[in-house]
């Protein structure tokens, strides 16, 4: 079983920046992959980022490529999203998540994920 525990949600100006965290605990695999999911109100949830574990390989929405950046610390076994340039658009729940195996093809489907994370709001204001 895999714990998934996210923080760094907050409020900002639009423009400004927040780096959101989720910390694992308890068992981890070789090969998995960590994603950000996000949910406005009304709205599907949506595929934000995913990094590879093993190599650090990320993959990035289309409406996020150049302001968002998804990263990994090994030793801490944490994964980062730093959100940068941040619009009214970016409000959302944010969530963490984790899928035990990989394929490209399938990598923005939020129901190939395993375990997923409680959720961290982030509002940015106009």
């Amino acid at each position: 079983q895999v714990q998934l525990v996210e923080s760094g949600g907050g409020l900002v100006q639009a423009g400004g920046s927040l780096r959101l965290s989720c910390a694992a605990s308890g068992r981890t695999f070789s090969s998995y992959v960590m994603g950000w999911f996000r949910q406005a109100p009304g709205k599907e949830r949506e595929f934000v980022a995913a990094i590879i574990w093993s190599d650090a390989h990320t993959y990035y929405a289309d409406s996020v490529k150049g302001r968002f950046t998804i990263s990994r610390d090994n030793a801490k076994n944490t994964v980062y999203l730093q959100m940068s340039s941040l619009k009214p658009e970016d409000t959302a729940v944010y969530y963490c998540a984790q899928r035990l195996d990989f394929a490209i093809a399938t990598l923005q489907r939020n129901d190939r994920y395993d375990y997923w994370g409680q959720g961290t709001q982030v509002t940015v204001s106009s």
